[in-house]
């Protein structure tokens, strides 16, 4: 097992039993450090299972990375779009990849008149459309892969209080239902880390998923489409398993990063 981190500090108490923490010094959509990961992996001459790509970050104030992409979306999707397609050669053969998305894909689909929100920041629009991303690159990477015998899957987590929350204020979070004023947790349908990583590891290990791919899912099982206008964040959005909108955010990845290759 490796681990792909920013860095190891004092403060992380978790350390693998088998495996590797490997600090890459930027974040994920820092292409640069991608490579110099994926180059220090292939030296290692192994072949890679099964990938859960879960970095991310969530509502958080309007930031430029790289050549100005929007932050959400380039930590989000652009940064794993990257990795993947530089794994391709010791995933073939076997593997799977799991794409962390979320039921804030309900929130947007793509903004494709503008990915990078230059004509206007929401924070909450930016999250629901890199979520999107999440799934719709499952949706195209399976698509792609298959015959090559890599299988890809996306999936929602489940609330769960982590860090993401880390550009919330207390007010906000609050007036979301998600804790009280003393700052206790107030909504029960909220997760623990431990039953959030519940359906990454099924998604990535179970032989119920064997022979299928591209699809989206939740509470460790496939989730239905969503009806139109369905506003419970239960199930999967039509637009967010398009194959046609997924073909479309690959070519606009590929474009942007410079890997992948328009399909």
């Amino acid at each position: 097992m490796v681990i792909f981190i920013r860095a190891v500090s004092s403060e992380w108490s978790f350390r693998p039993q088998h495996g590797t923490l490997m600090p890459h010094g930027g974040r994920p959509p820092h292409l640069e450090s991608v490579q110099r990961f994926v180059e220090a992996i292939l030296d290692r001459d192994v072949h890679i299972d099964m990938v859960i790509n879960s970095a991310g970050i969530m509502a958080c104030p309007e930031t430029r990375v790289g050549p100005g992409w929007e932050a959400q979306f380039a930590t989000n999707h652009l940064g794993h779009f990257a990795l993947i397609n530089r794994l391709r050669p010791i995933l073939e053969g076997g593997a799977r990849v799991i794409s962390v998305s979320s039921a804030g894909h309900h929130i947007s689909a793509m903004h494709w008149e503008d990915v990078q929100f230059t004509q206007g920041y929401e924070k909450w629009q930016a999250y629901g459309q890199s979520k999107t991303a999440n799934a719709l690159f499952a949706v195209h990477l399976d698509h792609l892969w298959k015959d090559s015998g890599v299988r890809a899957f996306s999936l929602h987590p489940g609330k769960i209080l982590t860090p993401l929350q880390r550009y919330l204020t207390r007010e906000e979070m609050v007036a979301a239902g998600w804790i009280d004023e003393n700052g206790a947790l107030a909504d029960m349908t909220f997760k623990t880390p431990e039953q959030g990583a519940a359906t990454q590891v099924w998604a990535a290990t179970t032989p119920q998923l064997d022979g299928l791919g591209g699809l989206y899912c939740e509470d460790c099982d496939v989730a239905e489409i969503a009806a139109d206008g369905d506003r419970s964040f239960k199930g999967v959005c039509r637009y967010a398993v398009d194959p046609e909108q997924a073909e479309r955010l690959w070519n606009l990845s590929a474009d942007l990063t410079g890997v992948g290759g328009r399909r």
